[in-house]
This record gives structure tokens, sequence and C-alpha cells, in this order.
């Protein structure tokens, strides 16, 4: 691994595992001590991360492109435009107007695939194209005062045959009389005829336009489907949107909240500590939960990231208590800070779900962890049997031991239903065991690794803790040039992998769903049992399907 490939490593395991210390850094990328300080040295000059004692942590960057440093509200805008972009659609057209709130969006919007983009802001074109692949249309007209958008009706025409989606929009002012609206008159004309047709209104509004009164309206209170703002709202604006049947979204510095519009307050609340909001299982599993408690309408939702952390999960949990929740879901990742977690809850006399790790007095929902692993398994022993005749030469597990007992099962299952084909497995020591650190980064490290001490061996079958630790584990593969070598399982079937999945090509043969996008339905189902004082069962699991390159299309369709 080169320096620059490493000090990328380096800074994805930071972000994913906050307060890791030197020696572990230099174990899992297989470097010495001295080399890892070194490029911590690097990345300070660099201001991308600040030393700390023992090792660093990342510096976060004031705004997310360049261009917006000097904005003011730069943070706020941020995070406001973070929780945005969680709500594009795979594949979806959109429209983003000129404001700088939401140019925030644009770095949150990378990650997403086959968007096409519509805009009236040029230096919003201008960081789209820069910034993504997405295809961008700039809609026509005269320049505006600014010199930074157009505005005026000529290029209204272009839009006349385009499906969009959704439109993304700030203001200058809102209030429930009027609504969004702008300063000068050729602009909020402009956003007004583009909305006109738009199914889907998503208003990124800062809680100090609030209240606020522009020139003229474009966009009244009913249009908005979807609000979002910071946690500095008037008092009263709440129950005020609830009672106006608007969707609420109040994004706060440790957590976001939002509100239901069924016109009365919440019987519920609901706290979610999510996983980690940089992995794009527990993405889904958020977004998933969020969709069913909107669809509920008794049930307002703070959101809040434990960051892979079972320090930040601990701290979470005193932010969730302080804001009287009625029941938490918990999903995290270190058993080990279970107990301290629940002692915490129980304290409070909040009820529990844990969310894949099981946490003793917590009712469980997730991963059939020895199903999901016997499934991927026997698929690995199958194309075994097929490829290579049933042999090959190592066997990489890739496991998570912070997970704790139960998802040991999972990398269990999978060996049995790989020996249920494959009886003979190498010997001992031709098996090798490689922490995956629940992260692409690490599992990468260690394949890499692994392979430079197996020079010669041409077949090597890898199961894998999750999709982050088999995706990392292809990439080595394919920077040693040596992914014909390998055969891979994975465990979730999640974003990550499915690309790969569909290539029949791939040695990344196919990976156990968990479907996280069904978690919210059935997690809410069961929290509403439990706030009733219904009977529930201690453990409920998902059910499981090997995905693989025949039949992703029918649990997962591409998008046209």
């Amino acid at each position: 691994m080169i320096g620059f490939e490493r000090r990328q490593n380096i800074l994805r395991i930071l972000a994913e595992k906050p307060g890791i210390r030197v020696p572990q850094l230099a174990e899992q990328l297989a470097v010495s001590e001295g080399t890892i300080r070194n490029d911590l040295t690097a990345l300070e000059e660099e201001q991308q991360v600040r030393r700390v004692r023992g090792g660093a942590v990342l510096v976060e960057p004031e705004t997310p492109l360049p261009g917006l440093t000097q904005v003011a509200n730069a943070e706020v805008k941020q995070r406001i435009a973070r929780w945005a972009a969680e709500m594009v659609d795979e594949g979806s057209t959109i429209l983003l107007d000129a404001s700088t709130t939401v140019q925030f969006m644009i770095p949150y919007l990378r990650e997403h695939k086959r968007l096409t983009i519509v805009t009236n802001g040029l230096e919003t074109a201008r960081q789209v194209a820069r910034n993504t692949s997405h295809t961008v249309v700039l809609v026509g007209g005269m320049l505006n005062r600014s010199g930074n958008a157009t505005t005026g009706l000529l290029g209204l025409e272009m839009l006349k045959n385009m499906h969009i989606h959704a439109a993304y929009v700030s203001c200058v002012g809102f209030d429930l009389e009027s609504g969004l609206t702008e300063r000068y008159i050729e602009e909020a004309q402009l956003k007004e005829a583009m909305l006109a047709s738009i199914p889907r209104i998503i208003a990124l509004v800062g809680s100090n336009k609030i209240g606020s009164m522009g020139t003229l309206p474009f966009a009244k209170p009913e249009r908005i489907s979807h609000f979002l703002t910071d946690s500095a709202v008037p008092a009263g604006f709440v129950d005020r949107m609830r009672q106006a049947r608007i969707n609420l979204t109040v994004c706060g510095e440790n957590t976001v909240r939002s509100f239901t519009v069924d016109g009365q307050k919440a019987q519920f609340t609901i706290g979610f500590a999510n996983q980690s909001e940089e992995l794009p299982f527990a993405v889904d599993v958020r977004r998933s939960l969020e969709r069913a408690a909107a669809d509920v309408g008794s049930i307002d939702v703070v959101v809040a990231n434990n960051r892979l952390s079972g320090e930040e999960a601990l701290r979470v949990a005193d932010r969730l208590i302080q804001r009287n929740i009625d029941l938490v879901i918990e999903y995290q990742i270190d058993y080990k800070a279970g107990n301290l977690l629940m002692d915490k809850f129980q304290q409070a006399g909040i009820p529990v779900i844990a969310i894949d790790i099981p946490m003793l007095g917590a009712t469980f929902f997730g991963v059939d962890n020895y199903r999901a692993g016997h499934l991927a398994g026997r698929a690995l022993g199958e194309w075994i049997q097929r490829q290579w005749y049933g042999r090959f030469d190592h066997l990489i597990i890739l496991e998570e031991p912070r997970a704790g007992s139960l998802p040991e099962a999972r990398i269990q299952g999978q060996l049995d239903g790989l020996k249920e084909v494959v009886p003979q497995l190498p010997e001992a020591d031709c098996i090798h065991h490689i922490d995956c650190g629940n992260t692409t980064a690490v599992s990468e490290a260690g394949v890499a690794k692994a392979l430079q001490n197996l020079p010669d061996s041409q077949r090597i079958a890898i199961v894998s803790f999750n999709d982050e630790a088999a995706f990392g584990a292809l990439q080595a593969a394919r920077r040693a040039n040596r992914e014909e070598h390998v055969v891979i399982v994975g465990q979730g079937a999640d974003r990550l992998v499915r690309n790969e999945i569909r290539d029949p090509q791939s040695r990344l043969i196919g990976s156990t769903a968990y479907m996280p996008e069904r978690y919210g339905e059935k997690v809410i189902d069961l929290a509403l049992k439990i706030l009733r004082g219904e009977s529930v069962p201690p453990a409920v699991y998902i059910q499981h399907v090997f995905i693989n390159a025949s039949n992703i299309d029918r649990y997962y369709p591409v998008l046209e």
C-alpha cells in the first residue's frame, strides 16, 4: 500500500472508529508505529487530523465545498442539508434551487446513483458537475442581480416534458400564512413556476428565517411535503407545524428529531441510536424506521449516531434519556457496552429494543445469525464445487470480535454451510482469522496482508462478518491483481455490494440479504406493542434469502 492509499485508509478508519490509537492503526494496516506517526503528522499538516495523546482525531471541515466557507450559519445549513440529502431517492430527477443552504447538499449526493439534477443556480450546477457524476440540467433565463442564478420564465419550456420527482428549496422567510417567500419578485415567480408540477417540495429553512417575510410567496404551506430546520426554532413552532400537517425534521447538533403530522401531539417519543451514519446498511435501517414512524403518525422519532463506538453510545444514551423518550431502539456494535447501556435505560425506566447485537434485558430484533450465515456458506460451497471441483487451498474468516457471541453464529453458520457441501476444509494452518473492524478499510488492509503472505495460493475462499468486510476483501484482491484467486460471500446484501453481485464475473458471488429497508415497519410495530403493554417474544428475526446474480433483480430491481 503506497503512502497516499494508507493515509486515505487512516482517514476512513478514524471516521469509523473514533479514538483508535497508533498501535491499533499500525496492526490493522500492517506497518510500523513509526510509519503511522509519520502519516498522522503529514495528515495534520494537511489539516485533515488533529493529533491527540496516543492517536489522532479527524478535523471536521467547516463546510463541505470550497466557496461556502464564509457563508453565514454554515454549520447549521450543513446539518440541515445533510439530512435533506438522505431523502433523495436513487435514480430520481430532482430540482435544487440556487440557495447556499441547498448547495450544502451536494457533497452528500456523491454516493447516490443515477440522479438528474435540475437547477437555476449557476454555482449549484458547477458544483454538481465538479463534485458528482450526476447529470445536470441548467434552467435558462436572465441572470439575476447577484450573477449566481437565472431568473424569469424564459427557461420553463424545457421543463414541460421532464418529470421531476422532488424539489429542494430554501427561502428568505417562512410563516404559516404565506409559506415560503423570496426577496425579489422575479426569483419568486420563477420558483413558483418551476415548482408548479413537482409533487414533493422539501424546504430547507434555518430557524432564523421562521417568522420573516420576503416580498412575494412562491410556495404555500400546504404544498410543502417536508420542512427541515435547526433546533433553535421558536417556542410553539413544532405544534403549529403539526397542526398544519407539515412533516417536520429538527436537526440538532447531536440528535435529529422527526415529528408526526396527525394534528395532535404524538402518543410516544422513540429514540433511535444508530450504529453509524457512514455505513449504508445502518443508514437504510434508520430510513426505514423514519418512514414507518411517519406512516403510523403517532410517534416522534429522535435519531442519534453511535459512530461505531461503545463510548459514544453511552454518551448518546445520556442525551436520549434527557429527551424523555418512551422507548429506545439501540443499534450499536460494542457488546461490552451493552450492560452499561442497559443499566442506564433501566434506571430511567425506558424499555429497549436491540438491533442485530443482543443486549441482556432488551427485546432483540434483527438477524437470525446462524441461518443467515448458513445460507451464504452453502452458496460458497456450491460455487467451489462448480468452479474449483470442490477443492480450495486457504480459508479467510473476516470476523468482528466486538460484536459478541451471537454474531459469532453468523460465522459458524457460514462454516457449517460450507462443510455441508465441501466436507474437506483446509488444514488448521490454512485457515486465517482476521479482525474486519466492521469497516471496508480495515478489512482491505487485513486481506491485503494475507494475500502477500500467500503468494502462490490460487484458490482462497473468504467468509465475512458483513458486506463492509466482503467489499474490503474484494478491493484488496483487485489491488493485488489477484481477483481470480478468491471467492467471497457477504452478509447484508446492502447498497455497498449490489452492483458487484449483479456482475456474474465478480468474485463477490453473493450475500445473505438482511433487507434493512424492511426493518422499520417490523421494529415500529414491535415498539408499539411494548409501549402498550402487550406481550412480545424475546427475539424477533428478519427473514433471509441469499442474493446472487441470478435473483438480485427480483428483490432489488434496477432503477430505470
